[in-house]
């Protein structure tokens, strides 16, 4: 048995009511809920699992070949949107599941599919999402194959990087290094685009866990950019600001200062959501090999990214605070200034009146 799977996933800028979402489609179409099937209730626990459904299939034609696949989406609460296309074959091995990746090497052929199917989903949800939006062009794409049997004579290699050519040994390591198995019958290795499991049972736990893995670097590199354009708009804000009279400058501060706590304080709250939106707590393998997925995703390089801007965000906040307390006190040390010049006028007009 083979089987590939390719994901494209995508965000759309805002949370997602997945139960109400679910009740609104079920008359219409097939959904379910996720759940994991080979580990302890305990061992896994999702806050709220994604909603799953399923699309119409579609036949890929490749180098002569025609290909069928299955398509599923799956709607996280979050504000992400996966889409997986799966092709199986019960009867096939390791040389034909070899073959079919180096035809779709890079996930090549299937850009369009993907698009057309984006925006069927988007008419199927739409109407349930308030200012449903999506960037097709930005997307975290992954490749998942599976086999039914562990052969360590076989070089997986090629598959993983979609390419025959040889590579150099530290290349190989590199690819190999994250392998893991828990029993001596099965394996899997984790790289940075694709995945291979290898195992006598459905690893479907472990490919929905490759996949939360994806949806959590997506949403990191989403808040990511659009905390650098956050950013930019301050500068611009700020320049522009400076350009103004001293009381209209200190009003445009304030708003200036009320917009960053409030996207710091959002996506602050998203990214707490993100980072506990699947906790792997007993199951020794499945913790590492969720581990292995999110280091080689370089989540932790994407997380700090997003905490470095918005603590530059709050230090502006707190330095445009300073500021306008500076103006404020100026402001009060000239009323003062007038009030004493007042009286000292007042009381020399008073004195020449008397004289």
């Amino acid at each position: 048995m083979i089987s590939l799977r390719f994901y494209r996933i995508y965000d759309i800028g805002r949370e997602i009511d997945i139960d109400w979402l679910e009740k609104s489609l079920a008359q219409n179409y097939f959904t379910a809920r996720t759940s994991f099937v080979r580990v302890k209730p305990k061992s896994i626990m999702i806050e709220s699992s994604p909603l799953l459904i399923r699309m119409l299939p579609i036949t890929v034609e490749r180098d002569g070949r025609s290909f069928e696949f299955a398509a599923v989406a799956r709607v996280y609460d979050i504000g992400v949107i996966s889409l997986c296309f799966i092709h199986e074959n019960q009867d096939a091995d390791y040389r034909e599941l070899e073959d079919i990746a180096l035809r779709f090497a890079g996930q090549e052929g299937l850009s369009d599919f993907f698009i057309q199917y984006l925006n069927t989903l988007g008419e199927i949800i739409k109407p349930h999402i308030k200012n449903f939006a999506v960037d097709p062009a930005f997307f975290e794409d992954y490749t998942i194959y599976v086999t039914d049997r562990r052969d360590d004579t076989i070089d997986p290699v090629p598959l993983l990087i979609g390419d025959r050519s040889p590579v150099s040994p530290q290349i190989r390591d590199e690819l190999l290094k994250n392998s893991m198995s828990y029993t001596t019958n099965e394996v899997a290795i984790i790289s940075w685009d694709s995945a291979l499991l290898c195992s006598p049972e459905s690893p479907t736990d472990l490919i929905d866990l490759i996949e939360f893995a994806n949806v959590q670097v997506l949403e990191l590199r989403y808040y990511d950019r659009e905390l650098t354009r956050e950013m930019a708009r301050m500068y611009d804000d700020i320049e522009h600001a400076d350009r103004l009279s001293w009381y209209a400058k200190s009003r445009r501060y304030h708003e200036i200062m009320r917009h960053q706590m409030k996207i710091s304080a959002e996506i602050s709250e998203t990214i707490e959501k993100v980072d506990n939106l699947i906790k792997v707590t007993e199951d020794i393998y499945y913790a590492r090999v969720y581990a292995a997925a999110l280091k080689i995703l370089r989540s932790s390089q994407w997380s700090e990214s997003v905490s470095r801007k918005i603590d530059v965000i709050r230090e502006n906040y707190s330095m445009l605070s300073d500021e306008v307390r500076i103006q404020h006190s100026n402001f009060l040390e000239w009323v003062v200034i007038l009030l004493i010049a007042f009286e000292i006028v007042v009381m020399i007009v008073e004195q020449s009146l008397i004289h």
